[in-house]
């Protein structure tokens, strides 16, 4: 018997970190699955670009600093302006900053708090509402990391985040699901991108070698958001071949 899967036309999903990596990644999965989407990306010209790629039919990019939840406010508005309703959001947006507990300061931080921890809550904040309110529940698919599930050496405030991102997902599934709104962390190990080398890495680290692709992670939020509604996806861990999970 085929496996049943929700047909995603004209579903409305709002993506943030989307100029570059998984962001645009699942952008481009999405809207060949039929999807509209509502960027959010700090760079103005590759979040100009991407939109004039999958065209302005399917597409709408905000300016949005997922740190700023005015930003946030702004780009759901965005989402709902144009199409009238908001069906899932992918709280993608992070920055990786790599150092031992004692050599990264607290700006640095602050800084990854602020947007990969708080700015997920800002995301969701802004969207929830506007879900319950166009179609009655939705998808939060929150691309946390595995090393929200494993911290590693010189990356203590990075998993830190990663670690508040995944328990951030199973309360929310937990406060949600009656209202209708599903909530994943998903979990990828290394993928090649310009986040994976982030600041402290340089990019002919052998620990690079056997990264995913984008694509990979892209895949597992379509699949999630396509699962038939009956069913939710609370962790999905994502390892390569390569890689010792």
């Amino acid at each position: 018997m085929p496996a049943e899967t929700r047909n995603l036309q004209d579903t409305v999903v709002v993506i943030t970190g989307a100029t570059a990596g998984i962001g645009a990644a699942a952008a481009r999965l999405l809207v060949e699955a039929g999807a509209k989407v509502a960027l959010g990306g700090r760079r103005e010209e590759r979040l100009t670009a991407l939109v004039d790629e999958l065209g302005a039919e399917h597409a709408v990019g905000v300016v949005c600093d997922v740190s700023v939840p005015a930003d946030n406010a702004r780009l759901v508005a965005a989402a709902v302006d144009r199409w009238g309703r908001i069906d899932s959001v992918v709280p993608n947006a992070g920055i990786g900053i790599y150092g031992g507990i004692m050599d990264t300061t607290d700006e640095r931080l602050a800084e990854m708090m602020d947007t990969n921890f708080a700015g997920t809550v800002w995301t969701a904040r802004a969207a929830i509402p506007e879900m319950l309110r166009t179609t009655g529940g939705g998808d939060i698919v929150i691309v946390s990391s595995a090393a929200g599930l494993r911290g590693g050496a010189d990356e203590a405030v990075y998993a830190g985040t990663k670690f508040a991102q995944v328990g951030l997902a199973g309360a929310m599934d937990r406060e949600l699901r009656s209202q209708g709104i599903r909530v994943t962390a998903i979990c990828p190990a290394g993928v090649e991108t310009e986040f994976a080398i982030g600041d402290g890495r340089t990019a002919g680290d052998p620990a690079l070698a056997d990264y995913m692709r984008p694509e990979d992670v892209a895949f597992a939020i379509v699949t999630v958001l396509a699962q038939p509604r009956r069913v939710r996806t609370t962790l999905w861990s994502l390892w390569s071949m390569g890689q010792q999970g």
